[in-house]
């Protein structure tokens, strides 16, 4: 991990990796990525990442006021589609099994400046999948916004790295590769 909190797990060739929430903020921007090795297939981990539309998999008692994100994979949940919830986003777009896209809608982004993310699954040789998370935040602004923002990487890393730790835990218990 660097020092700013914009990286945890991600390799440099996945840092400089365009992703689909580059195009959903205006430049100037920065990026946060993170990263992580799931022992499972690429389409299981995406079933858990459509997860994130009902439960944050983070620290439940911060992002979910004390209920429990599910440990088990949620039937009947509604096929996707731009717009629905994301977490503090709504999906921009997707691709099933590969990426799921979310911007921080209008009224948010008003007060709190651009964001996007995507989730990333990229199946890797040999079996189980690579998943990897980009943030994307728009970086203008005056000294305050900046140091907000870098106030913000800090508290995404860690929330992002329990988040990632806790969706690898449950693909893997439920869909080993």
């Amino acid at each position: 991990m660097n020092m700013s909190g914009r990286v945890w797990g991600a390799t440099g060739a996945e840092k400089e990796a365009p992703y689909p929430c580059d195009r959903l903020v205006a430049v100037p921007a920065e990026g946060w990525t993170r990263a992580v090795d799931v022992a499972a297939p690429a389409d299981h981990v995406f079933r858990w990442l459509r997860q994130l539309s009902i439960a944050p998999y983070s620290y439940d008692w911060i992002d979910f006021r004390g209920r429990k994100s599910p440990h088990t994979l949620v039937e009947g949940l509604p096929e996707l589609a731009a717009g629905q919830p994301l977490l503090v986003f709504e999906i921009a777009d997707f691709e099933t099994g590969t990426h799921l896209t979310g911007v921080l809608p209008a009224q948010l982004a008003e007060r709190h400046g651009q964001m996007a993310v995507s989730y990333t699954v990229r199946p890797l040789d040999g079996g189980g999948c690579r998943l990897v998370v980009k943030v994307v935040v728009e970086a203008k602004g005056a000294l305050a916004q900046k140091i907000r923002r870098r106030l913000l990487a800090w508290g995404d890393l860690v929330m992002m790295r329990k988040q990632l730790l806790t969706l690898k835990k449950l693909a893997e218990q439920g869909g080993a590769a």
